[in-house]
């Protein structure tokens, strides 16, 4: 006798009628067959999952909380009452071939999403131990991740609808084939996101912490994430940009990652001198320059030369940055007369701060440049300044 029939004769001796109790048998014993399975299911999180939490608690590694954390061992353990009530339900509807049929869906589309969600924990655990790694974290694989996730839903859908519409999956993808520009369509973002990133990563141009900056000020700071779509970039004033990551291929940015691995970070700025104050040195002006000017004490020009006043304070400014522990000694250190221009005589002065925070690099040039524009006057020279 089937459970059916078990179920009908004790409706009945409940005074239930024939003809009513014919009608919900079936459906009652798949009723309590999902109850009973929801038992099962609730029982197993108990046993498995409470115990590899309270084993986690008591000896955390790396893939026991992540697999926790994820909830690889929940989503995995739904999966055994879908199986239960798959191969139960023949036994309920013996008679009801339609209402079996659709129950089975149920439980078959129930198993595949549970599968699904399995597979994607597991993939997110995969990508927190590469994530885990410093060596690995310049090349972040986390677009890479979504694309298989995306893949993997995708390929999920398929299958549910499969069952849901009695075709062959197969069949389903070769239809696909002929919509194929739709999908390309719908996917655009998602695919040109993907080679992005395959470029980025390839050619090593983008890590996780390396400041950029894009033209126009759209965005200047530090890449937090890289995903399949979206580049994310924390600006200095604390704002969050994003950027997709096929705007990084096409058009130009600034990595500033080869300043932050240098022994400096650049200054380059100009002087504008009066030129009206430009002219030779005379021995009293000498004299007085090496009295009041210590690091030019020492100085004395060349037999026969007479040297103008921009051309001491251009060996003054070298020998102050070279007396300077906060410059860079072992990289270029350059100091050039620009083209006169209507602004006055530029001299450009070029060096590598050793300090690269923004916060004293800003304290370091401005305390120099301070000192060189007060130490100006001193070899008899005027900055340019307009005035109507």
């Amino acid at each position: 006798m089937s459970l059916g029939s078990w179920m009908n004769k004790i409706l009945i001796d409940w005074g239930v009628d024939p003809k009513f109790a014919n009608m919900f048998d079936e459906s009652i014993i798949a009723v309590l067959m999902i109850i009973l399975s929801i038992g099962l299911d609730y029982l197993c999180q108990a046993i498995f999952v409470g115990g590899m939490r309270r084993y986690t608690k008591r000896s955390p590694h790396t893939w026991n909380t992540l697999l926790m954390k994820r909830g690889v061992v929940h989503h995995s353990i739904h999966i055994l009452p879908g199986i239960l009530i798959y191969f139960l339900l023949p036994l309920a509807f013996v008679q009801g071939k339609e209402m079996l049929a659709i129950f089975q869906k149920i439980c078959v589309v129930y198993i595949i999403v549970a599968v699904l969600l399995t597979i994607n924990g597991l993939l997110l655990v995969m990508l927190d131990v590469y994530n885990s790694r410093d060596k690995q974290k310049s090349r972040p694989m986390k677009g890479f991740v979504q694309v298989l996730q995306v893949i993997l839903f995708f390929v999920g859908s398929i299958i549910i609808i499969a069952v849901l519409i009695n075709k062959s999956p197969m069949s389903l993808f070769a239809g696909l084939g002929a919509s194929a520009a739709v999908l390309m369509l719908i996917f655009k973002d998602s695919i040109l996101g993907f080679v992005a990133g395959v470029q980025l990563s390839a050619n090593d141009m983008l890590r996780i912490g390396d400041w950029i900056s894009l033209p126009n000020d759209t965005a200047n700071g530090t890449v937090e994430e890289i995903t399949l779509n979206t580049v994310k970039i924390r600006n200095w004033d604390e704002t969050i940009s994003t950027v997709p990551p096929y705007n990084l291929v096409n058009n130009s940015f600034q990595n500033w990652r080869g300043m932050q691995e240098s022994g400096g970070r650049r200054v380059k700025k100009n002087i504008y001198l009066d030129m009206t104050t430009l002219k030779f040195c005379t021995p009293d002006l000498l004299d007085t320059i090496r009295k009041e000017v210590p690091l030019m004490a020492d100085y004395q020009p060349a037999e026969g030369e007479v040297p103008t006043n921009a051309q001491l304070y251009r060996i003054y400014i070298e020998r102050y940055l070279c007396s300077l522990t906060v410059v860079n000694q072992d990289m270029d250190l350059i100091l050039s007369q620009l083209e006169p221009t209507t602004y006055g005589v530029p001299i450009q002065v070029y060096f590598f701060s050793r300090n690269k925070v923004w916060k004293e690099y800003e304290r370091i040039q401005s305390d120099i440049f301070d000192h060189l524009l007060v130490m100006v006057q001193k070899f008899d020279l005027k900055l340019y300044q307009y005035s109507d």
